[in-house]
């Protein structure tokens, strides 16, 4: 199955889905989306920048680094923050690190009234298939 393909399984299966992509954070860029309607590169582009600013901005690494710290634990270069919820006006978006690869992020949007406990189970279930697409 190819990334294409993934994204479009994703779409189908969670829950008023309109938007689901696949960000590789290492290289900022949005490598697939598949979504309900057209929307501008430019604001596609902006997808990629601001997910990796949820995941890697300056204040989450400084977080990251000092429970690293506090905790005693080696920095190996994984990573706490494995998910992201963020509830706009009218959409639900669910940024998921990757687990064979934490660069890159599922990126799954939904209209906010999607039942969040199903969104989150369908997207974590699809997020294999899609990092083996990639």
């Amino acid at each position: 199955m190819n990334l294409d393909n993934a994204l479009a399984n994703v779409q189908r299966s969670v829950p008023e889905c309109v938007a689901a992509g696949f960000v590789d954070m290492k290289t900022g860029m949005l490598l697939g989306v598949k979504t309900v309607d057209s929307h501008p590169q430019e604001v596609l582009d902006l997808v990629a920048a601001a997910t990796g600013d949820l995941f890697q901005g300056s204040n989450v690494s400084v977080i990251e680094a000092t429970f690293k710290r506090l905790r005693g634990v080696k920095d190996d270069g994984h990573h706490y923050f494995q998910e992201i919820i963020v509830l706009s006006d009218n959409l639900l978006h669910v940024f998921q690190r990757g687990k064979r690869n934490e660069d890159m992020v599922l990126v799954t949007v939904c209209r906010v009234s999607a039942n969040l406990g199903m969104v989150l189970a369908k997207a974590r279930a699809a997020l294999g298939s899609v990092e083996s697409a990639a």
